[in-house]
């Protein structure tokens, strides 16, 4: 017997720093959630964090060598894995997440089959639709600075922005 291949929903949520796709995502997921789905995101960032603190259990246990450390507390836990010999994909991330309706994911904009752009003029950075083929509609405040046939969209109109991400989600297969 073959295992059967899981698959997820995804679909991402991009542009460029400042135009708004955090503002965005605090909007959709209650909208989401109000249709009934569990939706995830994953935040892709290029700055380098670190949650421990030195002196912590946690900072010395990965200190010492533990590829992975759990911080658990009676209503969250965060798993940091350690990865130093090559840097984490898409797929690998979200194959060790749990399985929803959907999974939103900010950022990851090359990888990401499907996104939506967060696209603000008066923001004054160049949009990435113009590079980018996987950038399936742009939302804006400002639809005269999109050429057609691209989709726009009106950035404020939450309630059309879930309608228009959930009809377009991809479902990946996840190893």
């Amino acid at each position: 017997m073959t295992n059967p291949i899981r698959h997820q929903a995804i679909f991402g949520i991009t542009g460029r720093s400042g135009s708004g796709k955090t503002h965005l995502l605090a909007r959709l997921l209650p909208a989401l959630r109000a249709r009934g789905l569990q939706v995830s995101t994953i935040k892709h960032t290029h700055h380098t964090i670190d949650i421990d603190k030195p002196g912590k259990d946690s900072f010395v246990h990965r200190e010492a060598g533990a590829s992975e450390v759990m911080l658990a507390t009676p209503d969250r836990w965060v798993l940091q894995h350690t990865q130093p010999d090559a840097p984490f994909t898409l797929p690998d991330l979200l194959a060790r997440m749990t399985p929803v309706d959907l999974i939103l994911i900010e950022g990851f904009h090359a990888t990401v089959p499907a996104c939506l752009e967060i696209y603000r003029p008066s923001v004054g950075k160049d949009p990435l639709f113009m590079t980018q083929s996987n950038i399936v509609a742009v939302a804006t405040d400002a639809p005269e600075a999109i050429p057609a046939p691209l989709a726009t969209l009106d950035l404020n109109n939450t309630e059309a922005l879930a309608t228009f991400i959930l009809e377009r989600a991809v479902q990946i297969p996840l190893g």
